[in-house]
Formats: C-alpha cells, structure tokens, sequence
C-alpha cells in the first residue's frame, strides 16, 4: 500500500520550536533553522518548488516572484496579520490562495502601544538610563526630569479596528480623551463603550491632539498618509506613536519636525525601510526625542505560538479541500 506524498512547506524564517515540531510532523516542512532571511532568488525557488510558502512580513512576495516557471505554489500561508508583503492580486489571478493570522496578535501590540503612549511624555527610557549608564544623579528634586501627564489629554488613533479599539481601551483607563480617524465610524455601541469621538476628517482631528496612535494597515491608500503636510498640522506640544508600519508616515519630515522642535516626540516601533532605521530618528532619542523599539509590538511567546497555530490551521484546511478561515481576497485590501 503506497503512503500518500506530504506536501513540501517551505517555512521562510525560524519560528517557535512547538509549531516547526508539529509542522515535520504534518507536511514535508523545509525550515529555517538559522533565521537567515531568504534571498529573492531564494524565495524565487521556494515559489517553484513549494506546494505551500509561509513567509513572514519581511519576506517580499511580489509578482515577479511569482511568475516563476513551473510553478508549483498553491497556498500562501502568510505567517503575520498585515499581508502588504505579498502581491495578493496577483497571487490570486494565479489561482493561488493567500491567507493570514488575524486577531491573535490585538493585545499584544495594543499593549506595546500604551507602553509606547506612557513612555514618550514621561521620559521613560532617557530616566531609566539614567542610573544603570552611570550618569550623575543629584537625588530627587522638584524640577528634574519633568515630563508631561497624560491624564485628561487627547488621543487621537489613526485607525480603529481591533487594534485601535484595545488602545482606546487602555487609554481610556489611564484618563485619556478617545478621539479617531477611520475609513467610516465605528459602531454606536462600541463608540458608547470607548466614549470616542469620530472625526471624519484627518486633518481636522490631527490639529487638535495631544497624542496621535498610528493604528492602521499599509496599503497604497494609507503610504504616507501622514504625509509632509499632515504631518505640519500637528500641534508643537503633541507627540506621535507608531506601531503599525513604518510607511504610514512620511519619516524624513517627522524627523525634522521634531529636530527643529515643531512637534514635542514620537515612540516608534516600525520603521519605513526597515530593518535601516534613520541615524537622525537615533540621535532625537539619544537626545531624549524619541523613543524607538525594534519592532517588538508583537513578540510575545504567547502571540508566536498562536500565529504558528492558525498558519497550521489554514494549511490543514485547505489541504481537506475547503476554504482556510483566513484567506484574503484582494477585495478586502
């Protein structure tokens, strides 16, 4: 009696060790046991001789990856919520099914996203190096190292789904003021719940925050969407917070606003050429400025797992011949 084939999955990065274990043990899994990230000549091979690819956000699966001959691709089990790594147009003109890891990893960035809204008024990060670096330290005085309270100020989020809603509510219990920008408002209930403020103009609201959250997806329609000129109508005293994606703000002028004192600060998570970050967003933290992560909104060991989870989950399914629970279509871009 013959054993059925697996099917070659070929897995880009390293992931955690209980989901590369179950991974061997279902499919053919081709790992990445040392993080390497792929070469666009690698993915290109991996495209023509994988029955399924699970990349990660820094992996680019454009269409010329994907016009590999002989291709054998069938699914695109995207390891990551935001698929702005992958042509899924061109995926699906294809015949190649894409799908996500969505509503496992809301928490985890809306917790680093408070972190983040703490952080930048209180000067969190240039206090705590202030001992472990050796610096003078004159003891406590009444005018040393004074930040801004945030209780009572405006919050304004850019981008209300599941995300935007778990800041509005952390912020909400700190005391902040929910304010917010989305493609339409959200609904009564959930805007009763957060006491939000919709504004439906973006510029309007961004001239009259304390801080503004970047909560939004990268898409064609939100590159730079806090453009040069946006970016001018942010009050002096008002701080910026980004744990979204990097393109979502035109860096280079947020990096001079905040050199000439036009805007008060940011706290970034997400750059936009990562892994590059800009050695002037480097010396504005140096300087006290900024406060910059590397991408941490969603390292979780919890959050880890549970993306490699769905991941299975979507394979699985879609080997059995039915729709995966996450699949995207490029109407929901």
């Amino acid at each position: 009696m013959s054993v059925k084939k697996k099917p070659l999955v070929v897995v880009t990065r390293k992931l955690p060790d209980s989901i590369e274990t179950r991974m061997r043990e279902l499919f053919d899994a081709r790992l990445n046991l040392d993080d390497t990230p792929l070469t666009p000549e690698q993915i290109a091979e991996a495209v023509r001789s994988a029955d399924i690819l699970v990349p990660t956000v820094t992996d680019l699966i454009n269409e010329e990856a994907l016009k590999q001959p002989d291709c054998k691709l069938k699914l695109i089990a995207n390891f990551g919520n935001g698929v702005d790594n992958i042509d899924v147009v061109a995926a699906h003109a294809r015949g190649i099914t894409v799908t996500n890891t969505p509503k496992v990893l809301t928490e985890d960035t809306a917790d680093m996203t408070m972190a983040l809204i703490l952080a930048v008024p209180r000067r969190l990060i240039e206090g705590a190096s202030i001992l472990p670096e050796g610096k003078s330290w004159p003891g406590w005085s009444p005018t040393w190292m004074l930040g801004h309270r945030i209780g009572g100020k405006r919050l304004g989020i850019i981008g209300m789904g599941r995300i935007g809603q778990a800041v509005a509510r952390r912020a909400r219990a700190f005391g902040l003021q929910i304010h917010y920008h989305n493609r339409r408002p959200v609904a009564p209930r959930i805007a009763e719940e957060l006491g939000a403020t919709y504004w439906e103009s973006l510029d309007q609201m961004l001239a009259r925050m304390d801080i503004i959250s970047v909560n939004c997806p990268h898409t064609p329609a939100t590159f730079h969407l806090l453009s040069a000129r946006r970016l001018k109508l942010i009050r002096k005293d008002a701080y910026i917070v980004n744990t979204a994606r990097g393109e979502v703000i035109d860096e280079e002028t947020l990096t001079k606003l905040i050199e000439t004192g036009e805007i008060a600060g940011a706290g970034l998570d997400v750059y936009e050429h990562e892994p590059a970050v800009n050695p002037k967003l480097v010396r504005l933290a140096k300087a006290g400025k900024a406060t910059l992560l590397p991408h941490m909104g969603s390292a979780t060991i919890e959050g880890r797992v549970e993306m490699g989870e769905k991941v299975i989950i979507n394979i699985r399914t879609f080997l059995d011949h039915h729709k995966p629970p996450d699949r995207v279509l490029p109407n929901m871009l």
